[in-house]
């Protein structure tokens, strides 16, 4: 089985017992994890030439210590190109830290994430530079740096707007290196948020 794949498996597990666990009739000052999970649309500047994407994002966040100023989190997130372009297309499985605070309605955030990530290269592949060698895939190590709010919206949902430059190893470029910029509309669900920690 894949590593991103056994990776997935095991959040969704910790997010299902999380549920579970969370559901007991526990106060909420004792509850010192709570688990979300969002989906949404993303724009994609891939970095190749004016490489552009249309690409579905998904994934979870387990929060510690929600009552403190500043909350980590751990996320997982994964991308997947719907409208892959004419140039290039993206897809990755990424993990690591955030750190949020709340004002009000809404929750600023910044993350550091990694993970691996898959460049597939239209029209039968793309030159490495002053060779002739094409590629019509590579795969590398992904860095992503980014952030983003989260908005209440209604009980334990929340619109989430969020900014990412992601730093892929590419065979195609002078460099060895493309960063893309995606930015990202969707929504969250937390569960057992209370309105009166907001």
């Amino acid at each position: 089985m894949h590593r991103a794949t056994r990776l997935l498996i095991l959040f969704v597990l910790c997010v299902c017992l999380g549920k579970t666990a969370f559901a007991q009739a526990i106060p909420m000052a004792s509850r010192t994890i709570i688990p979300s999970v969002f989906a949404g649309v993303s724009s994609v500047y891939t970095g190749l030439d004016s490489g552009r994407n249309l690409s579905v994002a998904a994934g979870l966040d387990i929060a510690f210590f929600p009552r403190a100023r500043f909350e980590p989190a751990l996320e997982y997130r994964a991308m997947y190109a719907l409208d892959k372009g004419s140039v290039d297309s993206l897809k990755n499985n990424l993990g690591g830290i955030k750190l949020s605070t709340r004002y009000g309605h809404m929750v600023p955030y910044a993350d550091l994430l990694a993970g691996r990530g898959e460049t597939t290269y239209a029209n039968g592949g793309y030159q490495v530079p002053q060779k002739l060698i094409f590629y019509t895939l590579s795969s590398s190590n992904v860095y992503s740096l980014g952030g983003g709010t989260d908005l209440q919206l209604a009980g334990h949902l929340m619109l989430k707007v969020d900014v990412q430059i992601q730093r892929y190893s590419s065979p195609v470029t002078v460099s060895g290196h493309l960063y893309s910029e995606v930015g990202t509309i969707g929504l969250v669900y937390m569960f057992h948020l209370r309105r009166t920690i907001l």
